[in-house]
């Protein structure tokens, strides 16, 4: 597998930590060229740095606000000009509230639909545009489970997760005539800051609940393979939700509830949960970009 990751040129959103970190690490251990961008420029830099410390090669870390055009086309210019070309952009950015929908603030629900799908839009558009230029690349973007089947205490997230995986569907479609695959990754519940203060049963431990390292394999496998399409983590949330998707809507939610999932985003630990909120719930500041632009820098010296 890593034989056909070797030397691709890879650039990360949201990868300062979770998933987006766990998914560097795999990647330059494959032997890829990876630059992870991020919301916290100081964390995405040290990130870099670690990683590329582990593995003996150079990580580049930057600055990314995945909502703001100019943010991510000079990310991935510099991307470019640092690796001279890029072959795949993991849109992995993305923060995750919970709680009931009613009690959920405007603000809170702008910065969900900001980051989860405008960000992906963008950044497969700029993406898009660069690959069929180039007439090569790859494109992967990370859903949820519950964009197919959705929980309470997750309204605005699942339609999230919903948009991105039915735009991976259409450009897979839409991008193919130009040589660009387009793959989405719908992953459980992943054991990240996450989910932090939910509290899942023995069941949902077992069937839904996934490690980013898990994820970050996924991801690597499709990259490998130039795999396009929708790839459930673990497999089993795949065959499950195939297999619900064969009944009625009213039965699957009985299903849901008898699982324990109806309850999962409504009943956290807020003290657990605070500082997640906190990170990932006020309006975002813009990142520090590079003092010179035109010299990308390595990273020597908003992520799941």
């Amino acid at each position: 597998m890593s034989a056909h990751v070797h030397g691709k040129r890879v650039v990360i959103t949201g990868g300062a930590r979770g998933i987006g970190q766990a998914t560097a690490e795999a990647l330059v251990a494959a032997g890829a060229r990876v630059a992870i961008g991020d919301i916290d420029n100081e964390l995405v830099q040290d990130t870099a740095s670690r990683i590329g410390a582990r593995f003996g090669t150079t990580v580049l870390g930057l600055p990314l606000d995945v909502t703001d055009r100019g943010s991510f086309d000079e990310f991935l210019s510099l991307a470019h000009m640092e690796f001279g070309g890029l072959d795949v952009l993991v849109n992995n950015a993305g923060i995750m509230p919970t709680g009931a929908f009613l009690d959920e603030t405007d603000t809170v629900t702008d910065r969900q639909i900001d980051v989860n799908v405008r960000g992906v839009v963008l950044g497969s558009k700029l993406a898009a545009a660069r690959f069929t230029e180039q007439g090569h690349g790859h494109i992967v973007n990370l859903g949820s489970v519950v964009g197919v089947e959705g929980a309470p205490g997750l309204a605005v997230y699942s339609a999230t997760k919903h948009a991105v995986i039915g735009l991976g569907s259409v450009l897979r479609q839409e991008l193919a005539g130009s040589n660009i695959v387009v793959s989405t990754i719908a992953p459980g519940f992943v054991r990240t800051e996450l989910i932090a203060g939910m509290k899942p049963n023995a069941l949902i431990e077992k069937l839904a609940m996934v490690g980013p390292e898990e994820v970050a394999t996924a991801i690597v496998q499709v990259v490998a393979a130039r795999r396009p399409g929708l790839k459930y983590v673990p497999r089993t949330a795949g065959w499950i939700l195939g297999a619900l998707g064969l009944i009625p809507e009213a039965a699957r939610h009985r299903i849901s509830a008898a699982f324990g999932l109806q309850s999962l985003a409504l009943n956290t630990d807020e003290t657990a949960r605070a500082a997640y909120r906190q990170r990932t719930e006020a309006p975002a500041p813009a990142p520090t970009r590079p003092v010179d632009a035109d010299t990308p820098r390595d990273a020597t010296g908003s992520a799941r």
